[in-house]
This record gives C-alpha cells, structure tokens and sequence, in this order.
C-alpha cells in the first residue's frame, strides 16, 4: 500500500474546482449560452489519444476502444477491458459485463487512477469481469458530434436529464449488444444519479441486472462545504463571470480568477480546501492525486451544473426547470418540471450501496432520504455499506478502497451468479 503524502496548496486547489462547482451553482441564473471558453480548435477532427492507450495497456491489459453514437448525434467514447492481466482467454465471451459510470467534471480516467492492484477497472478484471468504461458527453474522449463542434454553444445544450435519455441508454444497448447478456453497473456520484433516475423511470433494468452506487447523489440539500456557505454569502456577484459560457471548464481563466478571490476572504485555508468542500478524504497519497491533475477536470455543460444545483436548492429530483411556468410547458406538458420517483424503482432489483460518515457532498443525511424512499426494497436485493471515515473522493483514489469496497462490489456480483 502507498504510503499517504501531504499535498500542496496548488495540488488542493485544482482538485477542489470540480465538487466547488456543484456549491455555487444553488444561486446561478437561468442557462445562457455564450459558446466555448477554449481556442476554436477542431476537436471533432483531432481527438486525443485514447483511454486504453494512455491508462490500461501500458500496465499489460488487453484494451478496447469503441464509439458509440447517441440519438441526438453525440459519439461517446466507450473502452473495454475483456479479460485480467493473465488474460483466461475468451476476449470477454461469456465473461459478466460491468459497467462503469464516472461522476460530473471527470471522465473514465476515474477508474484507473491508481496502481492495477487498486483501481476497480482492473480488479474486477483480474476478478473474471468483463469490464466496460463509459466516457459521458463533453468529457476529454467524447468532445465529437456527428454536426456540431465544442465550439458551438448548442453543443452544450444538454444536462444530466439527456444523459439518461441519451448517454446511457445508448452505452447499455451497445455492450448488450456486443456481449449478448445484461450487465453490472457501477457508478460514482453522478453516476449514481443517472442510474436511479433511469431506472425510477423503468429504464435500463432490462439490460443491467444489478448496480453498485458510490456516494449516492440523489438528494443534496444537506451538503456540509464551508466554502460553499461563503461564497453563497459573499460572491454572489462574481457567478455570472464564472458562468457566461456554454460550456463550463474547470481549468479555464474565469474559475480560476473566482477560486483566487475566494481564497483571499477571512478565515478560509485554502490550503485545506478539498477537505472543505468533499469532507476529510481519509486515504488519499500524492501520486494518485498528481495522474488526477493531469488528466482532470473534465469539461461539462453549465446546464448541467444549473440542474444539479436546482437539485440542492429544490430538494426534490425533478427533470430541469427552465426557470419560466411557460418555458416548462412547452417542454413538459406542465407548469413545473416532472419528478423522478425513485419509489418506482423495481423493489427486487439488486442495488449495492456504500456511502461515506466524512462526506460532505453525499451527506449521510441526504443518503438517509434515499434509503428511507428504498424501504419497501426487498431486504436480500438491498445492500447497504456505511464507511465511517470515507468522504467522497475515497471511493475512486483511496487507496484502501480496494479492501474496504471494492472486494464487497466483487463478492455482491459473483453473489448474484
């Protein structure tokens, strides 16, 4: 096991952009979009080099990439790994598929961020998995359109609704397709998210049999983040600098100019910020944390983010609100935007949960709301895992996830045959 390292003040800034993002966005104003903040660069023709290459391969596993093209135009990038490091053969035939889905303001690097020994990707790999990397819309890997470049405001139209909408369903279908059975699914933050929204709606359960959830988001309004506390109090004025682009990226000039002037306000240490925004990560070190700068954040929509934060302002899990009662007719049918009931969940449907006690983005208070919703769940299909001193970013770069999570998601599948 890595040894823990204390981090630089630098090193805790860049990784607080991503979960800051989610405490300032309860006050923004309705969605405008004013394009990309990056260089008119074609990315649609130059795509960077892929995830097997830069992540899995180099570490002696065999790697797949695949585009999978959504029903509104978007070609995501999709990757698998059919089989351990010892290989066993098959190229995945008849091996278990396993989905995994990252958070908002990452992408599948997620999963391979540690050492193979550590990073779920490989282990449920080498655990006779074959394991499948899904890469959600605007991400590094999936910046393509079949008609419009990241450059163009309308590519960013989109929040996390089209992710299960779109995004997802068309990533399922395309590994049971190509695998022939349902799969397992694994999801982080806001890929907990998709995931129940999807299934209240009575999607996807045909093609996944079974879903682990990390640091469940479904509820929000009991985020415990200092620093959001104060820049809902004092910076009020500085959103729309931060937020005037389609497309929100989290290493660009305007957030950057934001987190500096925050960091200049009395009584915030900066130098502890992670801490202050995602609760006190028990099991980080500094290697993975430097593969993580690298590589993230991730670009998203800034609609996307307004939805999250309608999310912690409203209380309730509801399709995007357009801010106007005519706005929401015209797209919904109704005044206000409808709700996802995550009572409609299939009640034998097998669900894994594991939360953390430090986590100040999956609140355990917010979490009770979502197994409160779950009890009528049948007891043997319902799996809840309570880690009293993880917080939100110990379950992809802790490096004791391995022996603390990961071997009960392994154990929960190979349970279910």
């Amino acid at each position: 096991m890595n040894k823990q390292r204390e981090m630089a003040p630098n090193s805790f800034l860049n990784l607080a952009v991503s979960s800051f993002c989610l405490q300032l966005l309860a006050l923004v104003l309705p969605y405008q979009a004013f394009g990309s903040s990056r260089s008119q660069i074609n990315e649609f023709n130059a795509p960077p080099p892929g995830l097997c290459a830069s992540a899995v391969i180099i570490h002696g596993y065999k790697c797949q990439e695949f585009d999978v093209k959504t029903d509104d135009g978007y070609i995501l990038s999709l990757q698998r790994i059919p089989e351990g490091r010892t290989g066993g053969g098959g190229g995945g035939l008849n091996k278990p598929p396993v989905l995994l889905q990252h958070g908002v303001l990452v992408d599948g690097m997620t999963w391979l961020l540690n050492s193979p020994e550590q990073s779920l990707a490989m282990i449920l790999a080498d655990n006779g998995f074959d394991v499948w990397i899904s890469n959600t819309r605007g991400t590094k890997f999936s910046r393509r359109h079949v008609n419009l470049d990241p450059s163009n405001p309308k590519y960013w139209n989109w929040s996390w609704d089209d992710l299960v909408l779109y995004d997802l369903p068309s990533v399922t279908e395309f590994v049971f397709r190509r695998t022939g059975q349902k799969m397992h699914y694994v999801g982080h933050s806001m890929g907990t998210l998709m995931a129940l929204a999807s299934f209240a709606e009575g999607k996807q359960v045909d093609k996944i049999r079974s879903a682990a959830l990390l640091s469940p988001v479904a509820y929000l309004s009991h985020m415990t983040t200092a620093l959001g506390v104060v820049a809902a109090r004092s910076f009020v004025g500085e959103i729309s600098t931060v937020f005037g682009l389609a497309e929100f990226y989290p290493k660009g000039k305007e957030v950057s100019k934001f987190l500096k002037s925050l960091c200049a306000f009395p009584g915030l240490d900066c130098y502890d910020m992670l801490t202050a925004l995602t609760g006190k990560n028990c099991c980080l070190n500094v290697s993975t944390v430097e593969i993580f700068l690298k590589n993230e954040p991730q670009s998203t929509a800034t609609k996307n983010l307004v939805h999250l934060a309608q999310t912690v302002r409203d209380g309730i899990l509801s399709k995007y609100d357009y801010g106007n009662a005519n706005f929401n007719v015209e797209h919904y049918g109704e005044a206000k935007p409808p709700v996802y009931d995550l009572r409609k969940i299939p009640h034998d449907f097998p669900l894994f949960l594991s939360y953390g006690g430090q986590d100040a983005l999956s609140d355990t208070r917010d979490v009770a709301t979502l197994l409160d919703i779950l009890k009528l769940h049948d007891v043997d299909k319902l799996h809840v895992q309570f880690i009293k001193n993880f917080a939100h970013a110990d379950f992809i770069m802790g490096v004791t996830a391995k022996d603390t999570v990961y071997n009960q998601i392994v154990a929960f599948f190979k349970n279910l045959g």
